[in-house]
């Protein structure tokens, strides 16, 4: 089974948001996944607890943090 196929739905409609589990977040910031775990703990992220009490974490949240703190390459050396 694919973890990356999560979505929620909003209640608006038709509108979802994809979920991203601790290790796809880890690797977009190439960090181990317990470290996503303790982010979510501090309150950095927020996570959604699937059924079987695994995190989640909502793709566009991860996006802005991981823009947050990625410094700009734009500039030269």
């Amino acid at each position: 089974m694919s973890q990356s196929n999560y979505s929620l739905s909003a209640s608006a409609g038709s509108a979802q948001e994809n979920l991203l589990t601790p290790a796809e977040v880890a690797t977009l910031f190439r960090v181990d996944p317990k470290t996503v775990t303790r982010w979510a703990k501090a309150g950095k992220l927020t996570s959604i607890r699937t059924l079987g009490g695994h995190r989640r974490y909502k793709e566009s949240e991860v996006k802005e943090l991981l823009k947050a703190t990625t410094p700009n390459q734009s500039g030269g050396n």
